[in-house]
């Protein structure tokens, strides 16, 4: 039996190092700073953010560090940890959309965004990363990185973005342009918000409803697992994760015909109009809705979409009333939407929530987009690690590949380090 392997966030001497050191041997100069933005675990509200719908991230200890330096050019060179011997370079000079390939195109895309936005002041830039997000793993490493360099960009360019909440909105604005536009990967938000937005202890409910002023649309919700001897288990499956290959964007294109169909303006004013007063969907009007939609495939996404945003704050209520039963059974059945109508698992997502569930766990979702990647399980405490064992043990005898855990609790957003 081999133990299962626990992925450490980076503390942040070793992170600010290790993104310096790098910069130095790059560029054979130290940079002017070490910024870092975190990871995310979507606790509940899954495929709901391009559907203005609500979502209830938090921020992961792990981190993705950038050593920054500024150039008086339009040239950005860009060098990772994941290979530190290959430096990538483009020219900010009438670069077009999609026009960077490879992981270079996030952190240039954000500069490429920045300018587009009428930011004449951001020039080219040299950096150098290093991350313990788990690449690949539906924790948003990508949106680590956009937000930490866009938050470096505001800066070291003398934007004046990043110091307030409402004026992080417009860095993620860049970031989510990066990511959709320059990297092909569509996003809806939820993301960069929360790398950007969470607080230390608390889970923020990001309300993606257009028109919302940015105090509107977060409002940060406890989530303290200490309180009820819990313990958050974070699981990287390590299937393969895609969000580019089209089925991210088909599931999209469905949600929003199916909104024109309906004659509303998105799903979530859909939703509005079958909630009851805590959230939970009656039935019968749900089923007045789906009956409107001929496609049957429309109507399971339409369900999922509709199900999941009213379990939101429903898990809200459990939680900070100490109810986990409820908690866990809200995860259960997200996960379940998840897999039957939205048909975003796969096996290695569906074993693991199954083993978790049996071996203890009050609940367990697939977390993130799908199609590989997450999940996360809520147990009591000091069970993760055997739970996450049991996992692995299952994924050995099915011959899927080796699981990674990590240890989670709800982190602070990002921040410049030195």
């Amino acid at each position: 039996m081999t133990a299962v392997e626990f992925i450490e966030p980076m503390s942040h001497d070793i992170g600010v190092s290790a993104a310096a050191e790098l910069f130095i041997k790059a560029y054979g100069c130290k940079p002017e700073g070490v910024w870092a933005a975190p990871g995310r675990v979507n606790l509940i509200g899954e495929h709901t953010d391009y559907n203005a719908g609500l979502c209830l991230p938090i921020a992961l200890p792990h981190r993705t560090f950038i050593a920054l330096k500024p150039r008086e050019d339009t040239t950005v060179r860009v060098v990772s940890d994941v290979n530190p011997g290959e430096v990538a370079e483009a020219d900010l000079r009438e670069l077009q959309a999609g026009a960077v390939q490879g992981w270079a195109a996030y952190p240039v895309g954000v500069a490429w965004a920045l300018r587009e936005a009428g930011f004449d002041a951001v020039r080219g830039f040299d950096a150098a990363f290093s991350s313990c997000v788990p690449l690949g793993s539906g924790l948003s490493s990508s949106a680590a990185m956009t937000c930490s360099t866009a938050l470096a960009l505001d800066e070291v360019f003398g934007l004046g973005y990043g110091s307030t909440d409402a004026g992080r909105v417009t860095l993620i604005e860049a970031a989510i342009k990066s990511e959709n536009d320059m990297a092909g990967a569509s996003t809806g938000g939820l993301d960069q918000n929360a790398s950007m937005r969470c607080s230390l202890g608390h889970a923020i409910r990001l309300d993606c409803k257009p028109g919302l002023t940015p105090l509107e649309s977060v409002s940060p919700k406890e989530f303290d697992l200490d309180k009820y001897g819990l313990e958050l288990l974070v699981l990287d499956t390590q299937a393969p994760h895609q969000l580019n290959d089209g089925q991210y964007a088909q599931r999209r294109a469905t949600c929003e015909e199916a909104a024109r169909v309906l004659g509303a303006d998105n799903l979530r004013a859909v939703a509005e109009g079958v909630a009851a007063a805590d959230g939970s969907i009656a039935d019968a009007a749900l089923a007045d809705v789906l009956a409107k939609l001929d496609d049957e495939t429309m109507k399971k996404r339409v369900r999922h979409v509709i199900t999941e945003i009213g379990r939101v704050d429903r898990f809200v209520d459990a939680f900070a009333q100490g109810d986990i039963k409820t908690a866990g059974e809200l995860f259960n059945a997200s996960h379940d939407s998840l897999r039957d109508d939205y048909e975003v698992t796969v096996p290695e997502l569906d074993t693991a929530v199954d083993v978790a569930r049996a071996n203890g766990a009050y609940g367990a979702r697939m977390t993130g987009g799908g199609f590989g990647g997450s999940i996360i399980a809520l147990v009591d405490k000091g069970q993760g690690h055997e739970i996450a064992q049991k996992i692995a043990d299952e994924f050995a005898a099915r011959g899927f590949n080796a699981p990674r855990a990590l240890p989670a609790f709800a982190a602070p957003a990002a921040s410049r380090e030195i």
